[in-house]
């Protein structure tokens, strides 16, 4: 079926549109992905669905597609955590790279992926070289106790051009949900999953359950996939889909983090990751928490 027929389903308003069943939405978005349809259409497409928002059926659909078609990171001889990164720091720093770091110094093999999706924030490009996290030419296993960092248009070049239709209409598509929730590993992996409002909890679980994930699940810092540093958010997990409560959520937040950087650029946030590595300053609780949640998953 061409795409224009989906558009007529989904393309209805909040109130009028249909949803697509599984198998359909694998198909609307497979071509979506090809480049096999006009800019037109891509650009009707993200509107319709960022109207509509997006069915747990329908992402998986979407999950679906995207992994028939994708490079897939070699089975590794441990499962692989995989940490998105696409939000970057616009008030906070972006720590993605120290829970990346500290999980590998726990022996896990720990992919983050991701690109720039806006200009106004700090992407963690910035930030991995400063700290000795590698970006990798080729998809390859990972070893134990090693961080890598894989641009998305390695994983999929059509993924790529999808996020970047947001710097043209300046709106989130369906590509942003999804790369929070794909899992780009050929073997076992644990997928830290996030999210910035409370309603996505609800569906991104949904979304954790219907691809029978092994995932981590929190409210994190400004979108990115490490627990926010001043506060306790709930963590939920999924083992092959069944989902269970990690760790509830605690009231309150912190005005006094020693070492806490002065700004967000790329070399204080570097400077402050080198510190709590090399044990110089507190390893925030938050976080502390979150690696053995994650270690928790991984042995699962």
């Amino acid at each position: 079926m061409g795409i224009s027929q989906y558009l007529k389903e989904i393309g209805r308003g909040k109130q009028g549109a249909r949803p697509l069943d599984r198998a359909q939405a694998a198909d609307l978005f497979g071509q979506v992905l090809d480049g096999s349809v006009t800019d037109l259409e891509v650009g009707a497409f993200c509107l319709a669905m960022r109207i509509k928002g997006e069915t747990p059926e329908e992402m998986a659909g979407f999950l679906d597609a995207t992994r028939s078609r994708m490079n897939l990171l070699p089975r590794c001889e441990a499962p692989v955590v995989v940490l998105p990164s696409y939000n970057g720091a616009r008030r906070l720093p972006v720590l993605t790279p120290l829970l990346a770091l500290l999980l590998a110094q726990r022996g896990l093999p720990v992919l983050v992926h991701g690109t720039s999706t806006e200009s106004s924030r700090v992407f963690i490009t910035e930030v991995l070289a400063e700290v000795g996290i590698a970006t990798l030419d080729t998809l390859r296993p990972l070893h134990k106790g090693e961080a890598a960092f894989a641009p998305t248009e390695r994983l999929h070049p059509g993924l790529k051009r999808l996020l970047d239709v947001r710097r043209v209409v300046g709106l989130r598509n369906s590509s942003h949900s999804l790369v929070k929730l794909m899992d780009p590993c050929e073997g076992p992996a644990v997928l830290v999953g996030s999210y910035t409002h409370p309603e996505y909890a609800q569906s991104m679980g949904a979304v954790f359950e219907l691809m029978g994930s092994t995932a981590l699940l929190l409210r994190g810092t400004e979108g990115e996939a490490v627990a926010d540093a001043r506060r306790m958010p709930q963590m939920e997990g999924f083992v092959a889909g069944r989902r269970v409560v990690l760790q509830e959520k605690e009231r309150g937040t912190l005005t006094d983090l020693p070492g806490w950087p002065s700004g967000v650029d790329a070399a204080a946030t570097a400077a402050y990751i080198r510190n709590v590595i090399e044990e110089r300053q507190p390893l925030p609780t938050s976080i502390a928490l979150q690696v053995e949640h994650i270690l928790r998953l991984a042995s699962a």
